[in-house]
């Protein structure tokens, strides 16, 4: 199956998609109304807008230092995950998306990266909690979260994660404790985004890597993973031949294949691969 992931809400059903996510809060902070034709989409805890007009909001290090986007490694500014009313306010958005549709996607869950938050609040309820390791405690903290985002959804709920499947990898980064998550989550969704697919051997990799890491068998012809993942490619500008080819890869290891943000070229992609398939063509990954 294939999707488009857009912030446009005449392209949720554009042909020849079989689904389509419309982003209703997105890292900027941009809101927008869920549609009852789309999934809906949430970006949680990466919000310019909320950071810009209330720096307690931010998650810090150990030394005070912000997670922003003026720093070094961060494309958007993070809130943190345990301010009170922030969570309220998400979860007040992710029950109006599962109103107008079932199914909701959340991106942008987790903490920043390693060695945050240490803001006082997130000491205290460390402190107070019966966790000896703060990476356990952050790991409650998300799993919790998702947990009561997931009571509010009665479809699907999808979640996005970062394109590391190295073991442990998820866990110390962001709190992404993902055999927990895997109770409340339907399906992960993973970007592996390029701006030219020009070779796929690393895209190939990090699929076969999920694949492995969500409990597939290595054996391509084995089980699929007992909780399934997707993979979202980056359409725009693209060329459709190269993008052609990383779907071939992408499909050999994920559920579906997603495409992010340049539905046209997106469609003309797969269009061309439906063609192609029907001539006989036959497409293996590198």
């Amino acid at each position: 199956m294939y999707g488009v992931v857009t912030r446009n809400a005449d392209e949720v059903d554009m042909e020849p998609f079989d689904l389509g996510f419309y982003e209703v809060k997105d890292v900027t902070g941009r809101a927008a109304e869920p549609l009852p034709n789309a999934v809906n989409m949430v970006s949680c805890f990466g919000d310019n807008a909320a950071a810009s007009e209330n720096e307690d909001l931010v998650p810090v290090d150990e030394r005070g230092e912000p997670a922003t986007r003026d720093r070094e490694y961060f494309d958007w500014a993070y809130i943190c995950p345990t301010h009170p009313e922030y969570r309220e306010g998400l979860l007040e958005i992710i029950a109006d998306c599962a109103a107008a549709n079932g199914d909701v996607r959340l991106d942008d869950v987790g903490f920043p990266r390693e060695g945050f938050c240490h803001c006082d609040r997130c000491e205290r309820l460390f402190a107070e909690s019966d966790r000896d390791e703060f990476a356990d405690w952050r790991a409650d903290v998300i799993t919790e979260f998702v947990a009561e985002a997931a009571e509010l959804v009665p479809g699907r709920l999808l979640l996005t994660l970062y394109p590391d499947p190295y073991p442990d990898h998820l866990y110390e980064r962001a709190g992404l404790d993902l055999d927990r998550l895997a109770d409340h989550v339907d399906e992960f969704v993973v970007p592996l985004y390029d701006t030219a697919y020009a070779t796929t051997y690393w895209l190939e990799t990090i699929a076969r890597g999920f694949r492995s890491r969500l409990g597939g068998d290595y054996d391509l012809h084995g089980a699929p993973p007992e909780t399934p993942f997707s993979l979202e490619l980056y359409a725009v500008d693209v060329d459709v031949d190269d993008l052609i080819h990383a779907t071939e890869v992408a499909e050999t290891y994920a559920k579906d294949v997603f495409f992010g943000y340049d539905a046209n070229n997106a469609a003309a992609a797969v269009r061309r691969k439906d063609a192609d398939s029907r001539d006989g063509e036959v497409h293996r990954p590198d």
